[in-house]
């Protein structure tokens, strides 16, 4: 097994090291896990096109020789419509008040929009420092540069009541401006202990991060079809010397999407299996026999028993 699956020993930290927790808070889609994933170095959260793509707060762990940054990676802030979507909010808005530092990640294609300014309003209560974190700056058209540049530097002026926000601009995807970035989340963090062991990049549970790889490659692969009425549940794990073996129930909410993740003839879900099996094997060592089925639970996002035996839990 790797550095997910327990906790070795604390050691003590150097004089003057740092460390702390970092919330990640932004509009969906704009990139915080793909952030997330890059500082640390590997891959804990799943990524998508999908929008609300993160549902649960994830934290990841990078430590240097300097300092220990716990990022908390949440579900993108945006008008729930079910129940599951409230607690999605609610515990976004929680880590804003249970971190040492906020980077609020913008998109650095658009101008600010309704979305951003919702946020940057939520974040005019928080008593911790603020980033301004303009990501896709690869993605940014040459010509109109400037003007979403200003558009942000006015959004965090007139939250702030003209005192403003540090601003950093930066790509996860090609890791420009990561170092930059990194170098001024330590500043801002206080003197503090290790939390964490060193090795350790995640403090979430396998079967968790299992789950979570295979509702990645549902949202890969049917897109707009299924997306967000699925719920992965790790069934049962079965470990030998030569082979873990890993049975897992996809939840969906209508036949219909029950139809089109099994597929043709088991196709779809055979795909699903294939490349979610590839992505699991990186994260244990050892062969993966992995297996899926599907089962419908209806208007399973608005259950509040159903959302909490999915592990979707409102944080205190």
């Amino acid at each position: 097994m790797n550095d997910f699956a327990g906790f070795s020993t604390i050691p003590e930290a150097p004089p003057g090291f740092k460390s702390g927790f970092v919330g990640i808070i932004g509009r969906p889609n704009v990139g915080k896990s793909t952030l997330m994933n890059d500082l640390i170095g590997q891959k804990i959260a799943i990524t998508s096109p999908v929008a609300q793509t993160t549902r649960n707060r994830l934290r990841g762990i990078l430590t240097t020789d300097a300092a220990q940054i716990i990022f908390v990676d949440t579900p993108g802030i945006h008008k729930p419509h079910h129940q599951l979507g409230k607690v999605l909010v609610q515990n976004a808005r929680t880590a804003i008040d249970s971190v040492d530092v906020i980077l609020f990640v913008l998109d650095g294609k658009t101008e600010a929009g309704g979305g951003d300014r919702f946020i940057a309003n939520l974040l005019t209560r928080a008593k911790v420092p603020v980033l301004l974190g303009i990501n896709k700056t690869d993605l940014q058209p040459a010509d109109r540069v400037d003007e979403i540049d200003d558009s942000y530097r006015d959004l965090a002026l007139a939250a702030t009541d003209g005192k403003g926000w540090p601003l950093l601009k930066f790509s996860a995807l090609t890791g420009d401006g990561l170092g930059e970035l990194q170098a001024a989340l330590v500043d801002r963090l206080e003197v503090g202990p290790y939390y964490y062991p060193p090795d350790l990049a995640t403090d979430q549970p396998e079967r968790f991060i299992m789950g979570e790889l295979i509702r990645e490659q549902i949202l890969r692969l049917t897109r707009e079809e299924v997306p967000h009425s699925v719920a992965v549940a790790i069934e049962r794990v079965q470990e030998t010397p030569k082979l873990t073996r890993v049975h897992a129930s996809i939840n969906v909410e209508r036949s219909s999407q029950k139809g089109i993740l099994i597929g043709r003839s088991g196709a779809m879900l055979k795909e699903i299996g294939s490349a979610a099996r590839a992505q699991i094997q990186k994260l244990i060592d050892g062969k993966i026999y992995l297996e899926l089925f599907v089962r419908v639970q209806p208007r399973w996002r608005q259950s509040r028993t159903r959302l909490a035996e999915f592990g979707y839990r409102p944080d205190e």
